[in-house]
């Protein structure tokens, strides 16, 4: 077995390893798409992998061989889900694009697609997590000894009766990738010069939510071609161990 087999087997080593890496965070995403597909607006989340087949790329100008390895990365699915009618006046789906803007315990912002919202006991409209629900002026403030029920507009604006107590604010970004999910359906501006602009197309749906835009169908499916290709990989690397393991042997017994 020559020298340049030897090198190939190894790079294919370093192939399927990846590869059941990037496989192993697959099955990651699917489990927490599963676990989560009961938050109304949840965005799940998807694997891409590299459209560079990986392999032998052309020599640089120094004549040295350079090896390409499969890359994976999680991207966000922000495809709308089905809006689901539940009658409860505090309840709101947004419908187009677009994120509610909450304030976290720590006082930075995260933006959400979960309108499943509630009055706390200081009158703050917030989330079912307890963050208040950030307006055009701030957390909007109701009155809790007027009997009137909530009504939310269409273009957001929050009413007890007559009374307007604020308006609900529908932030976007010119590339929503850029967020970072955290935890419970939220998304939070980590990259410098994010800055959340007003939707442009938003409409408030009150007494209705979004589902999440997960499948548990597709999702089980995705995890068992996610575990053949794993297994797949498993089975290269066997391969090739063997495969060394007799050149390794051929060559340290030359007879």
């Amino acid at each position: 077995m020559s020298g340049a087999e030897l090198v190939w087997m190894n790079v294919s080593l370093y192939q399927a390893a990846a590869a059941l890496n990037a496989n192993a965070r697959w099955q990651e995403l699917i489990t927490e798409n599963l676990a989560a597909s009961a938050i109304p607006g949840f965005k799940k989340q998807e694997m891409s992998f590299s459209a560079v087949a990986a392999g032998v790329m052309p020599a640089s100008a120094s004549g040295s061989q350079h090896y390409a390895l499969p890359h994976a990365s999680a991207v966000t699915n922000f495809s709308a889900g089905e809006l689901k009618f539940t009658g409860v006046k505090t309840d709101v789906a947004l419908e187009g694009r677009g994120f509610l803007a909450v304030q976290m315990p720590d006082g930075n912002t995260a933006y959400t697609r979960d309108g499943e919202l509630q009055i706390n006991a200081a009158g703050l409209l917030v989330t079912k997590q307890g963050f208040p629900v950030l307006g055009d002026s701030g957390p909007i403030q109701l009155d809790l000894s007027n009997p009137a029920p909530v009504s939310i507009a269409s273009g957001g604006d929050v009413s007890q009766g007559a009374d307007v107590k604020g308006k609900l604010r529908a932030v976007e970004f010119d590339d929503p990738q850029v967020l970072t999910p955290i935890n419970a359906g939220y998304f939070i501006a980590s990259n410098a010069g994010q800055t959340p602009r007003d939707a442009e197309i938003a409409v408030f749906r009150q007494g209705f939510l979004e589902s999440a835009n997960t499948s548990a169908v597709s999702e089980m499916a995705h995890l068992i071609a996610a575990m053949r290709m794993y297994e797949a990989n498993q089975k290269v690397i066997q391969t090739h161990d063997e495969r060394m393991g007799r050149a390794i042997s051929e060559i340290g017994n030359p007879s």
